[in-house]
């Protein structure tokens, strides 16, 4: 079952997280996203899609202005400021209250996020990147998503356990900053630096990149959306992958997981109601 936990945002209601899934609609404004790229990189095209997504149930929009596929070009902070800050001012402008993130892992570029209008920060670093990121989320006091990427991690070590290690160093980074914990989502990392079995291992048993020692479990991401694990499982291009993503997150949320990145918000959403109906019973007022 879903342990439940209340995320502080800043000026708003805190994100609850729990039985009901979370779904986090992705928006890249970059010319080279593996499943999308070029797509959404101009701020009316930015606009239009993340209040498509709004429509259909995101509950949170995460925006990112570079690129993490392998083989792509890393992107200077000028060049991803000049990416993500219009449509995040263009969001806030127009009064969209759906909590937006911030998907970098350049403090700079998320302290400006913040200041935007940007909740939470969603590093692919997992705070063990640029030294300056925990103190910036501590001085916002904003959640931040910590995600898994040993780019460096022993083959031969167990990966659940390599993981819970990697993830401890995390939270006491966090906490040396002053982020307390409740401010903490953690991302397995679902593609980054992993094999194929070991990304359906983690899927299996995500609830064991916690260790059974901490205290105070933390809520889950899982980011499976279109990426190479479904796509070298059934041969197909990224355009074709919604029907793997919807298995992959239904079985992640049957596992304890918590929010869902997806490219397509409607479908995934649909898909969770549904497990979550099954797990929890549906609504009481439908009878």
């Amino acid at each position: 079952m879903h342990s439940t936990h209340a995320i502080p945002l800043p000026s708003r209601p805190p994100l609850i997280l729990g039985p009901v899934p979370c779904v986090m609609g992705i928006l890249n404004v970059t010319p080279d996203s593996f499943s999308d790229g070029g797509q959404h990189d101009r701020v009316d095209a930015a606009m239009a899609h993340a209040h498509q997504m709004i429509a259909e149930g995101a509950d949170i929009i995460d925006i990112g202005g570079e690129s993490t596929r392998p083989g792509s070009q890393p992107v200077g902070v000028q060049e991803e400021l000049d990416r993500v800050m219009p449509v995040i001012q263009a969001l806030v402008a127009a009064g969209i209250t759906t909590p937006l993130s911030i998907d970098t892992y350049k403090p700079l570029v998320a302290d400006q996020a913040i200041q935007a209008g940007a909740a939470i920060i969603n590093d692919v670093h997992g705070l063990q990147g640029a030294d300056e990121m925990a103190d910036v989320a501590a001085l916002h006091q904003v959640p931040v998503i910590v995600m898994h990427w040993q780019k460096d991690r022993d083959k031969f070590f167990p990966l659940l356990d390599d993981m819970r290690r990697y993830f401890e160093r995390s939270i006491a980074r966090a906490e040396q900053a002053g982020i307390s914990r409740d401010r903490l989502i953690l991302d397995p990392g679902f593609g980054f630096g992993k094999t194929l079995s070991e990304n359906y291992a983690i899927l299996q048993q995500i609830g064991g990149i916690q260790h059974e020692r901490w205290q105070q479990k933390l809520p889950l991401l899982v980011g499976c959306s279109r990426k190479s694990m479904i796509g070298k499982l059934l041969g197909n291009e990224p355009e074709e992958r919604l029907a793997g993503t919807i298995a992959a997150n239904v079985i992640g949320y049957l596992n304890g997981g918590h929010i869902f990145r997806v490219h397509d918000v409607r479908a995934n959403r649909d898909a969770l109601r549904v497990a979550q109906a099954t797990l929890y019973g549906p609504p009481t007022e439908l009878g």
